[in-house]
């Protein structure tokens, strides 16, 4: 492989020359860069992008660890949030001419800090540690501190994070359901281990308050576990118990469209429609699940896109050094709600006691 030196030697010029006519950094005869283009054509020379970066102590270059490859072949679904955060990142990376250079761990935990090295090692300008889930980590030691922004996680050293805003979420679903006439909406919660379930419960109980309602402790249980191949071994039970109240729920949130997929299917089972009989809103907007379900599906949208875009931009400044020093540690981002054909409006639903009252 042709040097430099090879170049400059064919040229019958010194290196200092042809790396003026490569940089454009200082002037140069026309003649003189002629004869350098010629010799670097002939040589086939690849100027040293390394090289450049250790003068400049710029690369260009931006790590990302995810799990987004190795996630992907199972359901549909499961791979979807990582890809769309590393899609959303990867589109402002591309605006300012920066390479993305990704690395899957997986689906290995232990792999973090190897891999992480391994881009410290080639001198990238920025990292961004994406999560398959809202979750709670420690990253490796950064012994060259690095920027460091987190996608879908946060950690307790105070590294700029992004995640979805879950209890926003969830506090505008259910105040939404109460502005349709539902007085009684039950919630199929995620598992216990998992950060968005208590931000969503919180909005849950946020929505009721601010609407003046009480909330039933039996209309809140879990419906999900956090063994995949046995994810929702509860959920039969656990509508179950719903179904049999003596003051039924008259609308279900589901902790996930996958979740709000498989409660159509037992209700149908048992007789019941959507929303004839209970309305149902999902979590996530999956289309595939939402648009495809008869009924489509009511869900809010985890916006994972604009979160990758939002730790890309957020990284991005922090290398600049133009990010404000009054920044939240961690950034929540919200997500459109979809209001399809899976919930009833019962606010113009004339009740027994109405009618009562009217008739006096």
């Amino acid at each position: 492989m042709a040097t430099i030196y090879d170049v400059a030697k064919a040229a019958g010029v010194s290196p200092k020359t042809v790396s003026r006519v490569l940089n454009g950094d200082a002037p140069v005869n026309a003649k003189t860069a002629e004869a350098v283009r010629a010799a670097i054509d002939q040589l086939a020379y690849v100027p040293s992008n390394a090289a450049r970066s250790m003068r400049s102590q710029r690369t260009g270059l931006i790590g990302m660890i995810t799990g987004a490859i190795s996630l992907s072949p199972g359901f549909e679904a499961a791979g979807l949030p990582d890809i769309y955060i590393v899609q959303g990142a990867q589109r402002v990376f591309a605006e300012h001419g920066l390479t993305l250079l990704i690395a899957d761990t997986g689906n290995q935990a232990a792999r973090i800090p190897e891999l992480t090295q391994t881009f410290l090692e080639h001198r990238v300008e920025g990292l961004i540690h994406v999560a398959e889930f809202h979750q709670q980590i420690q990253l490796p030691p950064n012994p060259r501190q690095t920027h460091v922004v987190l996608a879908n996680c946060f950690d307790d050293e105070g590294t700029p994070a992004v995640v979805p805003d879950d209890e926003g979420g969830q506090f505008e679903l259910v105040k939404g359901l109460i502005a349709r006439g539902h007085r009684r909406v039950a919630y199929l919660m995620l598992p216990e281990r998992m950060i968005a379930r208590g931000l969503r419960l919180s909005g849950y109980r946020a929505a009721h308050k601010a609407a003046g309602l009480p909330v039933d402790p039996a209309l809140t249980i879990t419906g999900a576990l956090s063994d995949r191949a046995h994810e929702f071994d509860l959920l039969w039970d656990a509508l179950d118990r719903l179904l049999s109240l003596p003051d039924r729920p008259t609308a279900i949130c589901c902790a996930n469209d996958k979740m709000a997929m498989r409660v159509y299917s037992i209700l149908r089972e048992r007789g019941l429609s959507v929303p004839g009989d209970i309305s149902v809103v999902g979590y996530d907007d999956y289309r595939i699940i939402t648009e495809h379900l008869h009924p489509t599906l009511t869900s809010i949208e985890l916006a994972y896109a604009a979160m990758g875009a939002r730790a890309a931009d957020r990284l991005l400044r922090l290398i600049a050094g133009t990010a404000q020093s009054d920044e939240p540690v961690i950034e929540r981002v919200a997500g459109p709600i979809t209001w399809r054909n899976s919930v009833a409006d019962l606010s113009q639903v004339v009740t027994p006691f109405q009618m009562r009252r009217n008739d006096q």
